[in-house]
């Protein structure tokens, strides 16, 4: 425990402080656009990542004060982590794979919060994932949880861009072929399962085989 108690508090520091910065880059990122007549509120928000930015700062602060107070997080608070660090590591793998380098239509923002928002943070969410202490065991059961969020948005969104002709992401365009919009979203879906699975099965790897069986 003497050993547990302070990589804790370093922990809760550490999630704190990318909360706090993952904070300063997307109210820098609005007050940007809002300045330079760029912002739409309805489609800004509409983006998975302007989203799950959002989830992630509070998970964030919560992890970071749970650490500071107490030995170990919760099974809920670990169930929506493990979400997080599906949806970051999705975040990260679609942006830098499929949208980097496409042109910004109208205003162009300053890069450095899209930076910390697809690339840092999700970096600090894995390691924070691999390297902090006090996470408990999740049953595979978590899954269901994990992907309640993707599906919603992905729903609410073709229907939405049914509707107004606007998606977030080029790849949900109807224009593209309803076959390929559908590849893309079975395929993201199974990453964000797949990274989740991996989140759980790094989480269980100390149990013993007859707990885990159990499990």
């Amino acid at each position: 425990m003497e050993v547990l108690v302070p990589a804790r508090r370093v922990s809760g520091a550490l999630r704190l402080a990318a909360a706090t910065t993952l904070l300063v880059a997307l109210v820098s990122q609005i007050i940007e656009k809002v300045v330079n007549n760029d912002m739409v509120p309805q489609e800004y928000f509409s983006y998975f990542t302007i989203q799950s930015a959002m989830i992630t700062i509070v998970v964030l602060a919560v992890g970071g004060i749970m650490a500071l107070r107490c030995d170990t997080d919760t099974v809920l608070y670990t169930t929506i982590r493990v979400s997080v660090l599906a949806y970051s590591v999705v975040t990260a793998g679609v942006y830098n794979l499929l949208l980097r380098g496409i042109p910004d239509e109208g205003y162009v923002v300053a890069p450095w919060p899209g930076e910390i928002m697809h690339v840092w943070i999700p970096l600090i969410v894995l390691l924070d994932w691999l390297l902090s202490p006090g996470r408990p065991a999740l049953r595979w059961t978590a899954l269901r949880i994990v992907v309640i969020y993707p599906l919603a948005w992905v729903a609410f969104t073709l229907v939405r861009g049914a509707a107004t002709a606007w998606f977030p992401y080029p790849f949900l365009e109807f224009s593209t072929g309803f076959v390929s919009v559908a590849l893309y979203i079975v395929a993201i879906a199974a990453f964000i399962i797949g990274i989740a699975s991996l989140g759980i099965a790094y989480s269980r790897r100390m149990l013993r085989p007859r707990v885990r069986a159990e499990a």
